[in-house]
């Protein structure tokens, strides 16, 4: 059986090690293609708000990537959720938000949550997100979130103990969730120091990502 082919596509370089590192752990099987586009990023965080020229660019992403005969596509950037989802809506192949998965396996535990992330607009996406399953769960939301100013810069930057670092000082301050969300990939090197010093299980989007997709395609 021929392995499957997973086509990544990135709005920032430091979403590819967290999510290969999670394919090569979870399904080693699938053969993976990058696709990044890094002044997605900076665009977002210049304009405000995703434009329609936005929504645009990440369809030709993810329609380049279904010519090329990927079997399924997987966003690794939280912050752009409506225009993953018009790509969903576009294409026939399995289309996955970075969150989506993560998201299901929380709610499924607690709606009391809080959303923990270094780069601030991926919040509003991933709160639409989670308001949006909770309704579907039929799930009482409690959400909070939690900013970790500094560690997305200090990741670019290259310094990624002081990325870590940041993000266990901002868990520290006390949280009214009973488990942490990292709201993107690059987050999760922080993930076991962040539930030590927190007290609380932190749940993170690569493990989850590659766990649903591995499902749907095996289905």
């Amino acid at each position: 059986m021929k392995p499957p082919r997973i086509f990544l596509i990135h709005a920032t370089p430091v979403s590819i090690a967290p999510i290969t590192e999670a394919f090569t752990r979870l399904w080693p099987e699938a053969k993976l293609a990058n696709l990044l586009e890094d002044s997605l990023s900076s665009d977002l965080a210049e304009a405000g708000e995703i434009t329609e020229a936005m929504n645009e660019r990440f369809l030709r992403l993810a329609t380049y990537a279904a010519d090329c005969g990927a079997d399924a596509i997987l966003f690794t950037c939280s912050a752009f959720g409506d225009a993953i989802d018009r790509c969903k809506r576009a294409l026939t192949i399995p289309v996955l938000k970075p969150n989506e998965a993560m998201i299901e396996q929380a709610l499924v535990r607690t709606g009391n949550v809080s959303i923990v992330a270094t780069f601030e607009p991926a919040i509003a996406s991933m709160t639409q997100e989670f308001q949006d399953y909770a309704r579907q769960l039929g799930v009482d939301l409690q959400l909070s979130t939690v900013i970790c100013p500094g560690a997305f810069d200090a990741l670019r930057g290259g310094n990624a103990e002081r990325h870590d670092d940041l993000i266990v000082e901002g868990v520290r301050q006390p949280s009214s969730g009973d488990v942490l969300c990292f709201a993107q990939f690059s987050m999760t090197s922080a993930a076991q120091g962040a539930s030590q010093a927190s007290g609380r299980d932190v749940l993170t989007t690569p493990d989850s990502a590659v766990l649903k997709l591995r499902a749907l395609l095996n289905a």
